[in-house]
């Protein structure tokens, strides 16, 4: 496997490229797309009680032969029908059919009820009992972190996060912040550039490292989330490209390619920031126009 596992603070390891169950839904169509990944050389599935194919999960876990220690779990605590922390880990596990998951993580800070104190307290007692192997959490930020850290007796081992080179801006402190108190990053939607913002900055460095490194565009993402130092959590239908993914743990990027993908993210952000504040003080100006149209038409004189 091209992409090394990664040790975590509590003395296990994690795979460091994660086949997400998200965007698939339910029904037999995840389950063999499940397979494919596993069939592969997958062998992180990461899933969420929200997503609502825990149990298809567990099916093509259990249809592709693998041991159970062959394949590492994370699912989250998402506070699906108000559920508590507690009741969801052992939904979960009956859902999985398994013993353990080996990751679980609170979904989103505002899930942590009634604070962030007490919700860890009740991760803590879930690894303590033995139901789950690793505690972490997902999408907090450097405040939410240390509000964690401040009361924890266990440290979380990971936080996932919206990870891409548009946001590096934003997201690299919670990545450093991590990094700073042995928490590993785990990126989301790295993708984003090419599947929802295509035609931006960064497809120009994206293109011309690809094109050198006799790869494809997506591969040097993924490469470049990898020197980053986050474990990559993506998917795809596609058996091409979830072999791509794979082999894109292999690709080995210079400091300067690297960099250039960094600078066309910040390029892109501020374009964005700009086209944001632009159509603000337009949608601004209409509203005004018309308050000021109104007030003309009932003889208010505002002026």
């Amino acid at each position: 496997m091209p992409w090394d596992s990664v040790k975590l603070n509590d003395g296990t390891s994690i795979p460091s490229i994660a086949f997400g169950t998200w965007t698939l839904g339910n029904g037999q169509t995840p389950i063999d797309q499940i397979d494919q990944a596993l069939s592969i050389g997958f062998n992180h599935l990461d899933t969420a009680q929200s997503y609502r194919n825990e149990l298809e999960v567990g099916i093509a876990l259990r249809e592709s032969g693998l041991s159970r220690d062959d394949v590492f779990i994370t699912t989250k605590y998402s506070g699906l029908n108000g559920l508590d922390i507690e009741t969801s880990i052992h939904n979960s596990i009956a859902n999985l059919g398994v013993k353990y998951v080996d990751l679980y993580l609170i979904h989103h800070p505002r899930l942590a009820t009634p604070d962030i104190p007490t919700a860890w307290a009740k991760m803590e007692k879930l690894k303590e009992e033995g139901v789950v192997k690793s505690i972490g959490v997902s999408n907090f930020n450097v405040q939410q972190l240390q509000i964690l850290l401040d009361h924890a007796k266990v440290k979380p081992v990971a936080n996932q996060i919206f990870f891409h080179p548009y946001i590096l801006e934003t997201q690299a402190p919670i990545v450093e912040f991590g990094n700073h108190h042995g928490i590993i990053s785990e990126a989301y939607s790295i993708l984003t550039p090419l599947t929802h913002q295509p035609g931006g900055p960064v497809d120009a460095p994206l293109k011309s490292i690809a094109a050198r490194l006799n790869a494809k565009p997506e591969q040097i993402l993924l490469a470049w989330a990898k020197a980053k130092g986050v474990v990559a959590v993506t998917s795809s239908t596609k058996k091409d490209r979830l072999e791509g993914y794979l082999t894109a743990g292999d690709l080995e990027l210079t400091t300067e390619d690297i960099a250039a993908i960094d600078a066309a993210g910040l390029v892109g952000a501020r374009q964005r920031t700009t086209r944001q504040v632009v159509q603000r003080f337009a949608v601004a100006s209409l509203v005004g126009a018309a308050v000021l149209g109104l007030c003309g038409y009932m003889g208010i004189n505002v002026l």
